[in-house]
C-alpha cells in the first residue's frame, strides 16, 4: 500500500506477513524506506510545455504565433508580450539569463525611440527596428537549418548498431522446387543466346566437275561403248553421283560424247565422238 505526500509515493505498512516494498534502487541496493534527511520542496517539479533557446527564439515565437510580418514588427505589442513572459519566469522563481534581460532593455529602447519625437537633425536616421529584424532573419535561417539537421537519422537515437553472433546460426538449406516448364523455358533462353554465336562456314568442294569430265572421257575413249550406270561410283555418295552426272551432261552439251539406246527401256550407253 502507498500514500502520497508532497508528490512522493511512500509505502505504508501492509499485512504482517507481507514483505516491505522497495521504493528505489541506489547503486544496486534496494531502499525499503525513505531517508530521514530527505527534503522535497512542494514546487520541486515543474513542467515546461514550451522552451526557448534564447531571447531571439522567444521573439521569433511571439511573432510567428500571431502571424506578424518580421519586416514590420509592432514593437509595442511584442515588447509587452516579451515582458509578460519575463514576469512569468520571475514569478516561477526561474533564474533568468542575462541575455533575456539584455533583450528586454533593447526592446524598451526601440519602443522609446519610436514613441518619442525625433529631432530635426536625426530625421534621416534609419528604422530603429532594422538591426533587430536583421538578427531575427539570420536567426530564423540558422534555426531552420538546425531543425533540418535534427531530422536526419542519428546514431544511438534513431539508428542503433546491431551485432549478431553468426557462428552459432544454423541456416537450413531448402532445396528449390523446379518444375519441368521452368526448366524448358531456361533451356529455350540458352538456345536463343547460342544462336547469336552461330556462323555459316563455306568449304571448298572436294569433287570438281572439270576433273570428272576428264575421267569420263578417259573411260569412254577408244571408240567403245560404256554403259551409263558404270560411270558412277555409289561409294562416293550423293555428291559424287551428282558431280558425275553434271560432267556427263556438260560433255554432251559440248558434243564430246554421245548417248545411245538400242531399244525402249533398254540400257543407255556412252561413247566418245570421233
Amino acid at each position: 500500500m502507498t500514500q502520497t505526500t508532497g508528490g512522493v509515493l511512500i509505502p505504508t505498512a501492509g499485512p504482517p506477513d507481507t514483505p516491505p516494498e522497495r521504493i528505489a534502487v541506489v547503486n544496486g541496493a534496494a531502499l525499503p524506506d525513505l531517508p530521514e534527511d530527505l527534503y522535497i520542496p512542494p514546487d520541486a517539479l515543474e513542467v515546461f510545455l514550451e522552451t526557448f533557446e534564447g531571447p531571439l527564439d522567444l521573439l521569433l515565437y511571439l511573432i510567428r504565433k500571431q502571424n506578424l510580418d518580421i519586416l514590420n514588427i509592432p514593437i509595442a505589442l511584442i515588447t509587452r508580450q516579451y515582458m509578460d513572459y519575463i514576469g512569468l519566469m520571475e514569478s516561477l522563481r526561474l533564474e533568468l539569463a542575462a541575455e533575456y534581460l539584455l533583450m528586454a532593455a533593447i526592446l524598451a529602447e526601440i519602443k522609446s525611440r519610436m514613441l518619442l519625437p525625433r529631432p530635426v537633425e536625426d530625421e534621416d536616421e534609419g528604422d530603429p527596428r532594422a538591426d533587430l529584424m536583421r538578427r531575427l532573419q539570420e536567426y530564423e535561417v540558422f534555426r531552420e537549418a538546425a531543425q533540418d539537421l535534427d531530422q536526419l537519422p542519428r546514431m544511438e537515437r534513431d539508428v542503433f548498431p546491431v551485432v549478431a553472433d553468426s557462428d552459432h546460426l544454423e541456416r537450413p538449406q531448402v532445396q528449390p522446387q523446379v518444375e519441368l516448364r521452368e526448366l524448358l523455358l531456361a533451356m529455350a533462353a540458352v538456345m536463343a543466346r547460342a544462336e547469336q554465336f552461330a556462323h555459316h562456314t563455306i568449304q571448298r568442294e572436294q569433287l570438281s566437275v572439270r576433273e570428272r569430265m576428264s575421267i569420263v572421257l578417259d573411260r569412254v575413249g577408244g571408240d567403245r561403248f560404256v554403259e551409263f550406270t558404270r560411270l558412277f561410283k555409289p561409294e562416293e555418295g550423293r555428291m559424287g553421283v551428282v558431280v558425275t552426272l553434271l560432267a556427263i551432261l556438260e560433255l554432251t552439251r559440248e558434243s564430246l560424247i554421245e548417248l545411245t539406246q538400242n531399244e525402249a527401256f533398254g540400257p543407255i550407253y556412252v561413247r566418245a565422238r570421233a
